[in-house]
């Protein structure tokens, strides 16, 4: 879920796989790299930390994509989801 001023993910990492803050730098790295070719600009658009938070097994992923999903419509930024464009969400 891309917001006006922040992002949240709802990611499932494989052991064998990178980091999350490896992943973390890799979508802020090339975001911020097309965002800046595109605009002719050498500007920092993300913060250098993040903040995670694991889940346990037993808890709804459905229902944390939801909340995430919901973002928009508590801030007040559209009525309904489908005419948010910068969402998407295997977990639904």
């Amino acid at each position: 879920m891309l917001m006006p001023d922040h992002f949240h993910g709802l990611l499932r990492l494989n052991l064998n796989c990178s980091t999350l803050p490896n992943i973390i730098k890799g979508l802020k790295g090339s975001s911020s790299f097309i965002i800046n070719k595109e605009r002719n600009e050498q500007k920092q658009f993300w913060q250098a930390s993040f903040y995670d938070r694991a889940l346990r097994v037993d808890e709804d992923r459905k229902k944390i994509a939801r909340y995430i999903v919901a973002n928009p419509l508590r801030k007040g930024l559209v009525n309904n989801i489908a005419d948010y464009s910068f969402w998407n969400s295997v977990y639904l």
